[in-house]
């Protein structure tokens, strides 16, 4: 075609474009227009001339011109010489992936897949933006180990196709535990493979195995945040942190790591400890917090330091649950009863104790049933064997310091310290129990009679208190009285002490009176009796005796007025003796008033 015929087709090409429209008429002439959020995948379909007419053997995109799709696309703009007939534009929206979002390339072309490899080794390509970079340095085709962060790329989705994963969000208090699906075979006995220095956390796949990653469980984990994790390359499943509660040591126990050395000791023949890092129980427990442990590799064991009360007693429990498959013990007397008995143990595990504990038993569950159970259930058994069911009731307190000491001896041999033994609720046997019941109503009715007996007692006492306080004032009264009485007597006596007092001296005055008197009339008595005795001798003597008797008998009557001779006489002895009459007339006269004298005191006759 010559110049003059090439400007005359130039000339139509107006004229065309008003019929046909432009973008026809421009692709008619080999000029393709790529939009500005497209590129343009080109399909060459045929090549004339030249030594590459045809790909290579198993290529799906050409390098070098051969007929097929080609690895270069069109970048947005104007391209020329791209004849219909020989070329096919396909328009192709940039590759875009969106927030929070990352894109997973798999490639149709490239190197096959090294023997054991899952996924296709990392080619810098300008995030698989330039596949004739990717191909020439030896992409391989398949599932791709790098990924695209979010963004928009122009990609040649001829060679790649992307698929859009969710990026790996691991949340606050949580630990991803990863599992890579690419790397080296774990050795024989290796459950997991160890840390790998230098692959931004399992986001750089390609460093990871450069550096050595094994296939499988990671003992490393990843902890909160973001993580562009290829899920074809490693899948993550989160967990919650580890957390040793207060009052608790958490002992761990290493399923990977070097072969450790043990460092118990030799009295200590039960396990092995190890150093943190090596495989075994670790020596060095952990306080509490918490920690981004792998849950696969490393077990924790959360062992009590604060004092542990476990109850042997059917449907209670603490919240630790460490007694929920204890029950009530049942023993038997050495009276052949069978009772129950609920006992509480108090326990405590040292927090350098609490490793050696988890390495004889494996867990603090373990040391109950292995240990506390058959301990205090056979001690209880034995105590009850050796006493009768009563006895076992009065003894309780003896019984239970003597299970304390047992027990707390027995448990120091497993490293555990026994703080206390508390004996619950004893049920004796139905029998037995309605025995004592009747036993103790009989004495509590006792009791009861005696308390009744002493309120009827107090009651009598409080009526005979009402009383007396009712006669109170007329005992005040009567007391009174008497005391006044009292002081009337003490009065009167002391007045007659006075009068007896006076009337002893006025008779001892008197007495001496009468003495006196007594003397001088006794004087004068005698000196007149004497003077008397002389005249009447001198009268006798002068008139004689007889005849001096019968003035005296005469006088005598006549002082008493007496008939000497009677009115009537009678008797006598018929022979005129008068005179006899006479005189038993006079003397009986004179005897009688001397009688009534008393004194026989005479007067002396009268004269004449």
């Amino acid at each position: 075609m010559n110049v003059e015929t090439l400007m005359r087709l130039l000339w139509l090409l107006p004229i065309v474009a008003l019929l046909f429209g432009y973008k026809l008429v421009l692709r008619v002439f080999g000029v393709v227009l790529i939009p500005e959020d497209s590129l343009g995948v080109v399909n060459k379909k045929f090549v004339i001339i030249g030594k590459n007419r045809t790909l290579p053997d198993g290529a799906i995109v050409a390098l070098n011109g051969e007929a097929g799709l080609q690895a270069d696309t069109l970048a947005p703009g104007v391209h020329f010489w791209l004849w219909p007939w020989q070329y096919l534009v396909t328009l192709q929206k940039f590759t875009t992936i969106q927030e929070g979002k990352i894109g997973v390339v798999e490639s149709s072309d490239g190197r096959p897949l090294a023997a054991g490899r899952v996924l296709a080794k990392k080619v810098d390509c300008n995030s698989f933006q330039d596949a004739r970079t990717f191909l020439q340095n030896g992409g391989e085709r398949g599932p791709q180990i790098t990924v695209i962060p979010p963004g928009t790329y122009r990609i040649n989705t001829a060679l790649f196709s992307v698929t859009e994963e969710s990026v790996l969000e691991i949340d606050d208090n949580m630990v991803g535990v990863v599992t890579t699906k690419e790397g080296k075979s774990l050795k024989t006995g290796e459950i997991a493979g160890g840390e790998i220095q230098n692959h931004n956390m399992f986001q750089d796949g390609q460093a990871f195995l450069d550096n050595g990653g094994f296939k499988g469980l990671q003992e490393q984990v990843m902890l909160a945040g973001r993580y562009f994790i290829n899920p074809r390359f490693a899948t993550v499943e989160l967990k919650e942190m580890t957390t040793v509660p207060i009052a608790h040591v958490g002992v761990v126990i290493a399923y990977v790591g070097a072969e450790g050395v043990d460092v118990s000791g030799k009295e200590f023949k039960h396990g092995n400890l190890v150093s943190r890092g090596q495989k075994g129980v670790w020596a060095d427990p952990l306080d509490p917090g918490k920690y981004p442990i792998n849950p696969y590799t490393h077990k924790l064991e959360c062992v009590p330091t604060a004092n542990v009360v476990l109850n042997w007693a059917t449907g209670k429990t603490e919240s630790h649950k460490l007694d929920e498959k204890l029950s009530t013990i049942t023993v038997r007397s050495s009276d052949g009863f069978s009772f129950n008995l609920d006992v509480s143990q108090i326990i405590h595990i040292p927090r350098n104790d609490a490793p050696l504990v988890i390495a004889r038993f494996g867990n603090v569950a373990n040391l109950v049933t292995q240990v506390l159970e058959p301990t205090i259930g056979n001690y209880f058994r034995n105590a009850a064997q050796s006493s009768d069911v009563i006895e076992f009731l009065k003894a309780r307190r003896q019984r239970q310091e003597d299970a304390r000491k047992s027990i707390s001896e027995a448990l120091q041999e497993y490293n555990v310290g026994a703080v206390n033994t508390l004996i619950g609720d004893i049920v004796p046997p139905a029998e037995l129990m309605k025995t004592l019941t009747d036993r103790k109503l009989a004495e509590q009715e006792k009791v009861t009679y005696e308390t009744q007996r002493l309120a009827e007692v107090t009651r009598k006492e409080l009526e005979q208190a009402k009383a007396q306080a009712a006669t109170q004032a007329k005992v005040v009264d009567a007391e009174r009285s008497v005391a006044i009485a009292e002081f009337t007597a003490q009065a009167a006596v002391k007045q007659a002490e006075g009068e007896a007092a006076s009337k002893t001296v006025n008779a001892k005055a008197d007495a001496e009176v009468l003495t006196v008197v007594g003397k001088a009339q006794a004087e004068k008595t005698t000196a007149v009796g004497t003077a008397e005795a002389e005249v009447i001798q001198k009268k006798t003597n002068a008139v004689g005796q007889s005849n001096y008797a019968i003035m005296e008998v005469g006088r005598a009557l006549a002082d008493n007025k007496i008939k000497l001779v009677p009115d009537i006489m009678a008797g006598g002895t018929g022979n005129g003796d008068g005179g006899n009459s006479l005189v038993n007339v006079l003397l009986a006269g004179l005897i009688q008033n001397g009688l009534k004298n008393g004194n026989g005191h005479k007067e002396p006759p009268a004269q004449g």
